[in-house]
Protein backbone atom coordinates (compact mmCIF):
# COMPACT_ATOMS: atom_id res chain seq x y z
CA UNK A 1 0.00 0.00 0.00
CA UNK A 2 1.34 3.67 -0.85
CA UNK A 3 2.47 5.38 2.27
CA UNK A 4 0.22 8.30 3.98
CA UNK A 5 1.25 10.92 5.47
CA UNK A 6 -1.19 12.67 8.28
CA UNK A 7 -1.00 15.89 10.34
CA UNK A 8 0.70 16.56 13.49
CA UNK A 9 -1.39 17.71 15.65
CA UNK A 10 -1.33 18.19 19.80
CA UNK A 11 2.24 16.08 19.52
CA UNK A 12 1.39 12.81 17.63
CA UNK A 13 0.25 11.92 14.06
CA UNK A 14 -2.96 12.74 13.49
CA UNK A 15 -5.13 10.95 10.79
CA UNK A 16 -8.28 13.14 9.53
CA UNK A 17 -11.45 12.14 8.53
CA UNK A 18 -10.79 13.80 5.17
CA UNK A 19 -11.00 11.59 1.96
CA UNK A 20 -8.94 14.22 -0.21
CA UNK A 21 -5.46 13.30 -0.64
CA UNK A 22 -2.73 14.56 -2.69
CA UNK A 23 -0.17 12.57 -4.28
CA UNK A 24 3.74 12.80 -3.73
CA UNK A 25 5.99 12.08 -6.19
CA UNK A 26 9.68 10.92 -6.21
CA UNK A 27 11.04 13.16 -8.98
CA UNK A 28 13.56 10.45 -10.00
CA UNK A 29 11.21 8.41 -11.01
CA UNK A 30 8.39 9.91 -11.73
CA UNK A 31 6.18 7.08 -9.16
CA UNK A 32 3.53 8.11 -6.45
CA UNK A 33 5.53 7.17 -3.45
CA UNK A 34 3.06 8.38 -0.88
CA UNK A 35 -0.17 10.03 -0.41
CA UNK A 36 -0.75 13.44 1.83
CA UNK A 37 -3.89 13.65 3.45
CA UNK A 38 -5.56 17.22 3.22
CA UNK A 39 -7.56 18.98 6.31
CA UNK A 40 -11.04 20.12 6.72
CA UNK A 41 -11.59 23.26 7.83
CA UNK A 42 -12.79 21.96 10.92
CA UNK A 43 -9.46 19.71 11.32
CA UNK A 44 -7.17 23.27 11.29
CA UNK A 45 -10.00 25.09 13.44
CA UNK A 46 -8.87 21.67 16.13
CA UNK A 47 -5.06 22.31 15.19
CA UNK A 48 -5.60 26.19 16.16
CA UNK A 49 -7.82 25.45 18.95
CA UNK A 50 -4.96 22.98 20.64
CA UNK A 51 -2.04 25.66 19.51
CA UNK A 52 -4.32 28.35 21.70
CA UNK A 53 -4.20 26.33 24.71
CA UNK A 54 -0.94 25.14 24.52
CA UNK A 55 0.60 28.25 23.91
CA UNK A 56 -0.47 29.77 27.50
CA UNK A 57 2.33 27.76 29.17
CA UNK A 58 4.93 28.28 26.35
CA UNK A 59 4.39 32.41 26.77
CA UNK A 60 4.92 32.48 30.57
CA UNK A 61 8.25 30.18 30.28
CA UNK A 62 11.12 32.76 30.63
CA UNK A 63 12.83 33.20 27.40
CA UNK A 64 16.07 31.13 28.70
CA UNK A 65 14.42 28.23 28.98
CA UNK A 66 12.58 28.25 25.45
CA UNK A 67 16.00 29.35 23.78
CA UNK A 68 17.36 25.83 25.47
CA UNK A 69 14.41 23.69 23.77
CA UNK A 70 15.86 25.59 20.39
CA UNK A 71 19.76 24.11 21.56
CA UNK A 72 18.03 20.71 21.86
CA UNK A 73 16.37 21.00 18.39
CA UNK A 74 19.17 22.06 16.44
CA UNK A 75 21.67 19.40 18.07
CA UNK A 76 18.69 16.70 16.77
CA UNK A 77 18.28 17.48 13.63
CA UNK A 78 22.18 17.71 13.00
CA UNK A 79 22.68 14.22 14.46
CA UNK A 80 19.58 13.34 12.29
CA UNK A 81 21.21 15.36 8.96
CA UNK A 82 21.59 12.24 6.67
CA UNK A 83 18.71 11.24 6.97
CA UNK A 84 16.75 14.18 6.65
CA UNK A 85 18.53 15.31 3.51
CA UNK A 86 17.84 11.95 2.07
CA UNK A 87 14.01 12.17 2.90
CA UNK A 88 14.11 15.67 1.80
CA UNK A 89 16.07 14.47 -1.13
CA UNK A 90 13.32 11.80 -2.27
CA UNK A 91 10.73 14.15 -2.45
CA UNK A 92 12.06 17.55 -3.98
CA UNK A 93 14.24 15.83 -5.72
CA UNK A 94 17.78 18.43 -5.13
CA UNK A 95 20.85 16.84 -4.40
CA UNK A 96 21.45 15.53 -1.26
CA UNK A 97 24.24 18.42 -0.84
CA UNK A 98 21.96 20.79 -1.43
CA UNK A 99 19.34 19.18 0.14
CA UNK A 100 21.48 19.61 3.36
CA UNK A 101 22.51 23.36 2.85
CA UNK A 102 18.26 23.71 3.04
CA UNK A 103 18.92 21.90 6.46
CA UNK A 104 22.04 23.81 7.74
CA UNK A 105 20.66 27.67 6.40
CA UNK A 106 17.65 26.72 8.30
CA UNK A 107 19.15 25.85 11.20
CA UNK A 108 21.47 29.19 11.14
CA UNK A 109 18.19 30.92 11.86
CA UNK A 110 17.40 28.37 14.70
CA UNK A 111 20.87 29.01 16.50
CA UNK A 112 20.11 32.83 15.97
CA UNK A 113 16.47 32.30 17.82
CA UNK A 114 18.45 31.07 20.48
CA UNK A 115 19.54 34.28 21.40
CA UNK A 116 16.62 35.39 22.24
CA UNK A 117 16.53 36.53 26.20
CA UNK A 118 18.73 39.30 24.68
CA UNK A 119 16.49 40.00 21.88
CA UNK A 120 13.48 40.37 23.36
CA UNK A 121 14.48 42.73 26.12
CA UNK A 122 12.81 46.16 26.20
CA UNK A 123 13.69 49.93 26.85
CA UNK A 124 13.71 51.62 29.97
CA UNK A 125 13.53 54.77 30.95
CA UNK A 126 14.14 56.44 34.50
CA UNK A 127 12.57 59.77 35.32
CA UNK A 128 11.25 60.23 31.93
CA UNK A 129 9.05 62.82 34.31
CA UNK A 130 8.91 63.78 38.02
CA UNK A 131 8.99 59.75 39.65
CA UNK A 132 7.85 58.97 36.30
CA UNK A 133 9.36 55.79 34.29
CA UNK A 134 8.89 54.33 31.30
CA UNK A 135 9.56 50.82 30.03
CA UNK A 136 8.85 48.66 27.21
CA UNK A 137 8.40 45.02 27.04
CA UNK A 138 7.49 42.44 23.85
CA UNK A 139 4.80 39.75 24.12
CA UNK A 140 4.28 37.39 22.09
CA UNK A 141 0.93 37.35 19.24
CA UNK A 142 -0.27 34.13 20.59
CA UNK A 143 -0.96 31.73 17.68
CA UNK A 144 0.49 32.28 14.15
CA UNK A 145 0.42 30.26 10.90
CA UNK A 146 3.38 29.70 8.34
CA UNK A 147 2.78 28.05 5.16
CA UNK A 148 5.38 27.37 3.32
CA UNK A 149 6.86 26.15 -0.22
CA UNK A 150 7.97 22.93 -2.04
CA UNK A 151 11.44 24.52 -3.17
CA UNK A 152 12.87 24.60 1.16
CA UNK A 153 10.92 21.83 2.67
CA UNK A 154 13.30 22.42 5.75
CA UNK A 155 15.04 25.95 5.79
CA UNK A 156 11.56 27.81 5.49
CA UNK A 157 9.43 26.21 7.48
CA UNK A 158 12.67 26.76 10.25
CA UNK A 159 12.67 30.47 9.74
CA UNK A 160 8.90 30.82 10.48
CA UNK A 161 9.84 27.93 13.23
CA UNK A 162 12.51 29.50 15.08
CA UNK A 163 11.53 33.36 15.30
CA UNK A 164 7.95 32.62 16.24
CA UNK A 165 8.66 29.89 18.62
CA UNK A 166 11.33 31.71 20.31
CA UNK A 167 9.69 34.63 21.10
CA UNK A 168 6.92 32.61 22.61
CA UNK A 169 4.12 31.75 20.03
CA UNK A 170 2.19 28.75 18.71
CA UNK A 171 2.64 27.53 15.58
CA UNK A 172 0.39 26.07 13.14
CA UNK A 173 2.67 25.20 10.05
CA UNK A 174 1.23 24.32 6.37
CA UNK A 175 3.92 23.01 4.34
CA UNK A 176 4.00 21.77 0.63
CA UNK A 177 1.89 19.37 -0.33
CA UNK A 178 4.48 18.56 -2.98
CA UNK A 179 7.17 17.67 0.07
CA UNK A 180 5.52 17.28 3.27
CA UNK A 181 7.76 14.44 4.94
CA UNK A 182 10.34 16.78 6.19
CA UNK A 183 8.01 19.28 7.82
CA UNK A 184 6.18 16.67 9.59
CA UNK A 185 9.72 14.97 10.93
CA UNK A 186 11.15 18.56 11.97
CA UNK A 187 8.39 19.26 14.41
CA UNK A 188 8.81 15.99 15.54
CA UNK A 189 12.12 16.42 16.48
CA UNK A 190 10.73 19.57 18.24
CA UNK A 191 9.12 17.35 20.51
CA UNK A 192 11.69 15.42 21.10
CA UNK A 193 13.81 18.70 22.09
CA UNK A 194 11.02 19.29 25.19
CA UNK A 195 8.48 21.56 23.15
CA UNK A 196 5.18 21.43 25.04
CA UNK A 197 2.63 19.38 23.05
CA UNK A 198 0.43 21.16 20.87
CA UNK A 199 2.80 24.22 20.40
CA UNK A 200 3.94 23.44 16.80
CA UNK A 201 1.43 21.68 14.91
CA UNK A 202 1.70 20.84 10.94
CA UNK A 203 -1.49 20.77 8.91
CA UNK A 204 -1.40 19.87 5.40
CA UNK A 205 -4.10 20.92 2.26
CA UNK A 206 -4.68 23.39 -0.86
CA UNK A 207 -6.40 26.36 -0.74
CA UNK A 208 -9.17 25.37 1.23
CA UNK A 209 -6.89 24.58 4.24
CA UNK A 210 -5.30 27.87 3.55
CA UNK A 211 -8.27 29.92 3.83
CA UNK A 212 -9.47 28.07 6.91
CA UNK A 213 -6.12 29.88 8.79
CA UNK A 214 -6.57 33.57 7.01
CA UNK A 215 -10.26 33.42 8.29
CA UNK A 216 -9.78 31.89 11.94
CA UNK A 217 -10.04 34.98 14.43
CA UNK A 218 -7.56 32.73 16.57
CA UNK A 219 -4.38 33.21 14.08
CA UNK A 220 -2.76 36.78 14.70
CA UNK A 221 -0.06 36.39 11.48
CA UNK A 222 0.80 34.76 8.67
CA UNK A 223 3.96 34.25 7.22
CA UNK A 224 4.05 33.21 3.91
CA UNK A 225 6.42 32.20 1.09
CA UNK A 226 5.78 31.47 -2.69
CA UNK A 227 4.39 32.59 -5.56
CA UNK A 228 3.08 36.56 -6.12
CA UNK A 229 0.21 35.77 -7.16
CA UNK A 230 -1.02 33.91 -4.08
CA UNK A 231 1.70 35.87 -1.62
CA UNK A 232 -0.83 38.72 -3.02
CA UNK A 233 -3.92 37.34 -2.03
CA UNK A 234 -2.82 36.35 1.47
CA UNK A 235 -1.58 39.78 2.23
CA UNK A 236 -4.97 40.99 0.77
CA UNK A 237 -7.03 38.56 2.75
CA UNK A 238 -4.47 39.30 5.91
CA UNK A 239 -5.07 43.12 5.63
CA UNK A 240 -8.99 42.34 5.65
CA UNK A 241 -8.78 40.27 8.66
CA UNK A 242 -6.69 42.57 10.16
CA UNK A 243 -4.06 40.37 11.05
CA UNK A 244 -0.14 40.88 10.41
CA UNK A 245 1.47 39.37 7.11
CA UNK A 246 5.12 38.17 6.05
CA UNK A 247 3.77 37.39 2.17
CA UNK A 248 7.02 36.60 -0.10
CA UNK A 249 6.62 36.40 -2.81
CA UNK A 250 8.56 35.19 -7.05
CA UNK A 251 11.58 36.55 -8.15
CA UNK A 252 13.61 37.26 -11.57
CA UNK A 253 16.82 37.95 -10.34
CA UNK A 254 19.84 39.69 -12.15
CA UNK A 255 23.52 39.75 -12.73
CA UNK A 256 25.38 42.41 -13.81
CA UNK A 257 28.86 41.57 -15.28
CA UNK A 258 31.16 44.18 -15.80
CA UNK A 259 33.84 44.45 -18.42
CA UNK A 260 36.73 44.05 -15.48
CA UNK A 261 35.12 41.10 -13.70
CA UNK A 262 36.85 38.02 -12.98
CA UNK A 263 35.39 35.97 -15.87
CA UNK A 264 36.12 32.30 -14.15
CA UNK A 265 34.58 33.57 -11.19
CA UNK A 266 31.58 34.53 -13.36
CA UNK A 267 31.31 31.85 -14.68
CA UNK A 268 31.65 29.68 -12.04
CA UNK A 269 29.07 31.65 -9.96
CA UNK A 270 26.62 31.66 -12.30
CA UNK A 271 26.61 27.51 -12.97
CA UNK A 272 25.37 27.55 -9.47
CA UNK A 273 23.05 30.25 -9.10
CA UNK A 274 21.42 29.53 -12.63
CA UNK A 275 21.06 26.17 -12.59
CA UNK A 276 21.56 24.79 -8.96
CA UNK A 277 18.70 23.19 -7.32
CA UNK A 278 17.44 22.76 -11.26
CA UNK A 279 17.11 26.97 -10.93
CA UNK A 280 13.89 25.92 -8.10
CA UNK A 281 15.05 28.50 -5.85
CA UNK A 282 13.70 32.28 -5.57
CA UNK A 283 17.22 33.41 -5.40
CA UNK A 284 18.81 31.68 -8.44
CA UNK A 285 20.02 34.09 -10.79
CA UNK A 286 18.25 33.22 -13.88
CA UNK A 287 19.28 36.17 -15.95
CA UNK A 288 22.97 38.16 -17.10
CA UNK A 289 23.59 40.87 -18.26
CA UNK A 290 26.73 41.58 -19.38
CA UNK A 291 27.98 45.46 -20.25
CA UNK A 292 29.38 45.56 -23.43
CA UNK A 293 30.12 43.50 -26.65
CA UNK A 294 33.36 41.68 -25.98
CA UNK A 295 32.13 41.19 -22.18
CA UNK A 296 28.60 39.75 -23.80
CA UNK A 297 30.13 37.67 -26.61
CA UNK A 298 33.17 36.04 -24.04
CA UNK A 299 30.64 35.30 -21.42
CA UNK A 300 27.67 33.67 -23.95
CA UNK A 301 30.79 31.54 -25.31
CA UNK A 302 32.38 30.27 -22.10
CA UNK A 303 28.80 29.70 -20.22
CA UNK A 304 27.07 27.74 -23.37
CA UNK A 305 30.62 25.46 -23.30
CA UNK A 306 30.34 24.75 -19.44
CA UNK A 307 26.60 24.44 -19.26
CA UNK A 308 26.81 21.97 -21.73
CA UNK A 309 28.70 20.09 -19.86
CA UNK A 310 26.80 19.72 -16.25
CA UNK A 311 25.41 17.09 -15.31
CA UNK A 312 22.04 15.84 -14.62
CA UNK A 313 21.29 12.93 -12.51
CA UNK A 314 19.29 11.70 -9.69
CA UNK A 315 19.18 13.01 -6.29
CA UNK A 316 21.49 10.36 -4.87
CA UNK A 317 24.17 10.72 -7.36
CA UNK A 318 26.99 12.77 -5.42
CA UNK A 319 28.25 13.28 -9.16
CA UNK A 320 25.43 15.36 -10.34
CA UNK A 321 25.07 18.80 -10.47
CA UNK A 322 21.46 19.00 -10.33
CA UNK A 323 18.54 16.58 -9.86
CA UNK A 324 15.13 16.44 -11.60
CA UNK A 325 12.53 19.08 -10.74
CA UNK A 326 9.65 18.57 -8.46
CA UNK A 327 6.93 17.48 -10.79
CA UNK A 328 5.86 16.85 -14.46
CA UNK A 329 3.63 19.99 -14.29
CA UNK A 330 6.47 21.93 -13.33
CA UNK A 331 8.69 20.51 -15.98
CA UNK A 332 6.13 21.00 -18.44
CA UNK A 333 5.81 24.66 -17.21
CA UNK A 334 9.42 25.40 -17.85
CA UNK A 335 9.33 23.65 -21.79
CA UNK A 336 6.29 25.93 -22.52
CA UNK A 337 8.58 29.49 -21.52
CA UNK A 338 11.25 28.19 -22.92
CA UNK A 339 8.88 27.71 -26.19
CA UNK A 340 7.46 31.26 -25.60
CA UNK A 341 11.19 32.78 -25.45
CA UNK A 342 11.98 30.82 -29.13
CA UNK A 343 8.49 32.21 -30.25
CA UNK A 344 9.47 35.93 -28.86
CA UNK A 345 12.95 36.00 -31.19
CA UNK A 346 15.37 35.09 -28.27
CA UNK A 347 18.16 33.46 -29.31
CA UNK A 348 18.34 29.57 -28.26
CA UNK A 349 21.79 28.29 -27.59
CA UNK A 350 21.15 25.30 -25.29
CA UNK A 351 17.87 23.45 -25.13
CA UNK A 352 17.48 21.38 -22.23
CA UNK A 353 14.03 20.02 -23.39
CA UNK A 354 13.33 16.29 -24.00
CA UNK A 355 16.15 15.38 -21.69
CA UNK A 356 16.04 11.63 -20.20
CA UNK A 357 17.98 9.85 -17.61
CA UNK A 358 18.65 5.95 -18.90
CA UNK A 359 17.30 4.14 -16.14
CA UNK A 360 14.90 7.14 -15.24
CA UNK A 361 13.37 8.07 -18.01
CA UNK A 362 9.92 8.89 -15.80
CA UNK A 363 11.49 11.19 -14.50
CA UNK A 364 11.10 14.80 -14.04
CA UNK A 365 14.40 15.72 -15.59
CA UNK A 366 15.25 18.49 -17.65
CA UNK A 367 18.50 19.67 -19.17
CA UNK A 368 20.31 23.17 -19.05
CA UNK A 369 18.66 26.18 -20.76
CA UNK A 370 20.46 29.08 -22.26
CA UNK A 371 19.42 31.72 -23.86
CA UNK A 372 21.61 34.90 -25.54
CA UNK A 373 19.84 38.23 -27.09
CA UNK A 374 17.02 38.35 -24.79
CA UNK A 375 15.03 41.59 -24.65
CA UNK A 376 13.11 43.46 -22.02
CA UNK A 377 10.19 43.44 -23.72
CA UNK A 378 9.44 39.80 -24.14
CA UNK A 379 7.17 38.07 -21.70
CA UNK A 380 9.86 34.68 -20.98
CA UNK A 381 12.04 37.71 -19.63
CA UNK A 382 9.39 39.40 -17.51
CA UNK A 383 8.00 36.60 -15.64
CA UNK A 384 9.72 34.03 -13.32
CA UNK A 385 10.33 31.02 -14.97
CA UNK A 386 11.70 28.44 -12.03
CA UNK A 387 13.80 26.13 -13.99
CA UNK A 388 17.25 25.43 -14.94
CA UNK A 389 16.91 28.43 -17.67
CA UNK A 390 19.62 31.32 -17.83
CA UNK A 391 18.69 34.67 -19.96
CA UNK A 392 20.67 36.62 -21.09
CA UNK A 393 20.07 40.60 -21.68
CA UNK A 394 22.83 42.69 -22.82
CA UNK A 395 23.36 46.12 -22.06
CA UNK A 396 25.89 48.77 -23.15
CA UNK A 397 26.71 50.35 -19.33
CA UNK A 398 26.39 49.99 -16.28
CA UNK A 399 22.95 52.30 -16.39
CA UNK A 400 21.60 50.53 -19.05
CA UNK A 401 22.03 46.99 -17.39
CA UNK A 402 21.18 48.78 -13.42
CA UNK A 403 17.76 50.61 -14.94
CA UNK A 404 16.54 46.34 -15.82
CA UNK A 405 16.59 45.10 -12.28
CA UNK A 406 15.26 48.07 -11.09
CA UNK A 407 12.51 49.07 -13.21
CA UNK A 408 11.61 45.17 -13.08
CA UNK A 409 8.18 43.81 -11.81
CA UNK A 410 10.25 41.67 -9.70
CA UNK A 411 12.61 43.05 -6.99
CA UNK A 412 13.97 40.29 -5.03
CA UNK A 413 17.95 40.35 -5.33
CA UNK A 414 20.88 41.18 -7.53
CA UNK A 415 24.38 41.17 -8.02
CA UNK A 416 26.82 43.04 -9.68
CA UNK A 417 30.40 41.31 -10.79
CA UNK A 418 33.17 43.86 -10.85
CA UNK A 419 36.73 44.82 -9.78
CA UNK A 420 35.92 48.33 -9.05
CA UNK A 421 34.48 49.25 -5.76
CA UNK A 422 33.49 52.65 -6.21
CA UNK A 423 30.82 51.22 -9.23
CA UNK A 424 29.61 48.64 -6.69
CA UNK A 425 29.02 51.08 -3.95
CA UNK A 426 27.07 53.27 -6.25
CA UNK A 427 25.17 50.31 -7.82
CA UNK A 428 24.29 48.71 -4.08
CA UNK A 429 23.33 51.95 -3.08
CA UNK A 430 20.82 52.95 -6.48
CA UNK A 431 19.13 49.54 -7.59
CA UNK A 432 15.44 49.17 -6.53
CA UNK A 433 15.56 45.58 -5.33
CA UNK A 434 16.15 44.03 -1.79
CA UNK A 435 18.75 42.06 -1.55
CA UNK A 436 22.27 43.11 -3.00
CA UNK A 437 25.45 40.81 -4.33
CA UNK A 438 28.99 42.39 -4.52
CA UNK A 439 30.79 39.13 -6.37
CA UNK A 440 28.03 37.21 -4.52
CA UNK A 441 25.87 35.30 -6.82
CA UNK A 442 23.09 34.12 -4.05
CA UNK A 443 23.12 37.44 -2.02
CA UNK A 444 21.12 35.38 1.11
CA UNK A 445 21.65 37.59 4.06
CA UNK A 446 22.77 35.67 7.17
CA UNK A 447 20.72 34.51 9.94
CA UNK A 448 21.43 38.10 12.18
CA UNK A 449 20.50 40.35 8.84
CA UNK A 450 17.28 39.66 7.58
CA UNK A 451 15.96 38.40 3.80
CA UNK A 452 13.47 40.32 1.98
CA UNK A 453 12.37 41.55 -1.63
CA UNK A 454 11.01 44.79 -2.76
CA UNK A 455 7.86 45.09 -5.36
CA UNK A 456 6.03 41.74 -6.08
CA UNK A 457 8.58 39.67 -4.69
CA UNK A 458 7.38 41.20 -0.97
CA UNK A 459 3.61 41.94 0.23
CA UNK A 460 5.04 43.23 3.37
CA UNK A 461 6.66 45.71 5.65
CA UNK A 462 8.68 43.22 7.52
CA UNK A 463 11.26 40.90 6.16
CA UNK A 464 11.82 36.93 7.17
CA UNK A 465 14.05 36.04 10.50
CA UNK A 466 17.12 38.23 12.15
CA UNK A 467 15.74 41.38 14.46
CA UNK A 468 12.50 41.86 12.05
CA UNK A 469 11.60 38.42 12.67
CA UNK A 470 11.38 39.34 16.14
CA UNK A 471 9.50 42.34 15.86
CA UNK A 472 6.99 40.83 13.50
CA UNK A 473 6.31 37.88 15.95
CA UNK A 474 6.34 40.32 18.48
CA UNK A 475 3.90 42.74 19.98
CA UNK A 476 5.25 45.79 22.03
CA UNK A 477 3.70 47.19 25.00
CA UNK A 478 4.91 50.69 27.06
CA UNK A 479 4.50 51.34 30.33
CA UNK A 480 4.44 54.39 32.21
CA UNK A 481 4.75 54.32 36.04
CA UNK A 482 4.58 56.51 38.74
CA UNK A 483 4.39 55.40 42.51
CA UNK A 484 2.62 58.40 44.08
CA UNK A 485 3.86 59.88 47.41
CA UNK A 486 1.01 62.29 48.06
CA UNK A 487 -1.88 64.04 46.41
CA UNK A 488 -1.71 64.95 43.34
CA UNK A 489 -4.83 67.66 43.39
CA UNK A 490 -5.30 69.20 40.26
CA UNK A 491 -3.20 68.08 38.56
CA UNK A 492 -5.90 64.88 38.01
CA UNK A 493 -7.68 66.90 35.50
CA UNK A 494 -4.73 68.36 33.22
CA UNK A 495 -3.25 66.06 30.40
CA UNK A 496 -0.21 64.57 31.48
CA UNK A 497 3.03 66.02 30.24
CA UNK A 498 7.09 65.87 31.29
CA UNK A 499 7.53 69.32 32.58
Amino acid sequence: MTREIHHFIDGKTFKGSSGQFGDVFNPNTGEVQARVQFATPGEVAKAVETAKAAQIEWAAMNPQRRARVLMTYKSLVEAEMDELAHLLSSEHGKVIADAKGDLIRGLEVIEFACGVPHLMKGEYTESAGTGIDVYSMRQPLGVVAGISPFNFPAMIPMWFMGMALATGNAMILKPSEKDPSVPVRLAELMIEAGLPEGVLQVVHGDKSAVDALLHNDDIKAVSFVGSSNIAHYIARTCAEQGKRFQAMGGAKNHGIIMPDADMDQVVTDFLGAAFGSAGERCMALPVAVPVGKDTADEFVARIKAEAAKLRVGISTDSDAHYGPVVSSAHRASIEKWIQTGVDEGAELLLDGRGFELQGHEKGFFIGPSLFDHVKPSMTSYQEEIFGPVLQVVRADSLDEAAHLPSEHQYGNGVAIFTRNGLAAREFAKKVQVGMVGINVPIPVPVAYHSFGGWKRSAFTDTNQYGTDGIRFFTKIKTVTQRWPTGDIGDQAFVIPTMN
